[in-house]
């Protein structure tokens, strides 16, 4: 980096200055059929339903005691070496280059967070939780978070609120279309729930506004071509079609305590150039 003409600055956890991020090209590669789908053919895909929690009652002393265990959680992540190894990752010049063309001529990207699970009942989604929370008041180009999961509590999305955290009232279910840059962050979904997101964002212009924190894709590709379920091939259509397109950073756990949340969780990058290059999957 010291013949560049500009210097990332890191310290200041911005993503100023005028960069042109050259990725490298892969050689030759097969060309599949591509069908464009119009905005409005995208919007019908989404087939969103309205989400309430099921239970409606509020609780001052459920609601004070997550609180309390957020807040622990969150002292503890912030003072972990994983967090901080995290940290140092990210502002590497390789991914920090990553994030910054994502980001092209905004300031900000927004964070998404599918599939958290139950914040109050285990340790993992306060983990991940935490994570997400540090890294937006780490980092100021990390906007606004909104998080959905159908088993979130009354007294869980309250917390989430208080956090400053955006509770979504539909089911997504995953069918995001990035029209900004958006950071997914999705520790530990199931593989339809990546499916559905890529299926929505299948396009030149939307993947390369997509940010994904999740599971690993070099795993699912592993693992179908061992076991060469047909569930599993079908859930994974486009996470496997899309993986010659996709820079991924595994990160690395640390310690124990940070296994169960976080494993094999990497993040993924997409820089398809042309709309031919994509294999049209219906």
């Amino acid at each position: 980096m010291a013949a560049s003409a500009k210097t990332l600055t890191i310290d200041n956890h911005t993503l100023d200055g005028d960069w042109t991020v050259v990725l490298p090209r892969r050689g030759k590669q097969r060309r599949h059929s591509f069908r464009i789908r119009s905005p409005e053919q995208l919007q019908q895909q989404q087939q969103q339903q309205p989400w309430a929690p099921i239970d409606l009652e509020t609780d001052a002393v459920r609601k004070l005691k997550l609180m309390q265990k957020m807040q622990i959680c969150m002292k503890k992540m912030e003072n972990s070496p994983f967090y901080h190894t995290l940290l140092d990752q990210i502002q590497t010049p390789e991914i920090f280059c990553c994030f910054h063309r994502v980001l092209g001529s905004e300031m900000q990207m927004q964070m998404v967070i599918y599939g958290i699970g139950s914040i109050e009942s285990y340790e993992p989604p306060r983990l991940q939780l935490s994570l997400a929370i540090l890294l937006k008041r780490k980092f100021s180009w990390i906007g606004d978070i909104e998080v959905f999961d159908p088993v979130l509590s009354t007294t869980e999305c309250q917390v989430l609120e208080t956090l400053g955290c955006s509770v979504l009232s539909i089911n997504e279910q995953g069918k995001r279309c990035a029209q900004k840059p958006t950071m997914f962050f999705m520790p530990h979904c199931e593989s339809m729930l990546y499916d559905n997101l890529l299926r929505a964002n299948w396009g030149v212009e939307l993947l390369n506004h997509v940010v994904l924190f999740g599971n690993s894709f070099d795993v699912y590709e592993q693992n179908v071509s061992y076991s060469k379920n047909s569930a599993m091939v079908d859930s994974t259509r486009h996470i496997l079609a899309i993986r010659q397109f996709t820079k991924e950073f595994r990160i690395q756990t640390v310690s124990d305590d940070y296994f169960g949340a976080f494993h094999t969780s990497s993040w993924h990058f997409f820089s398809p150039v042309l709309e031919t290059e994509l294999q049209y999957i219906d």
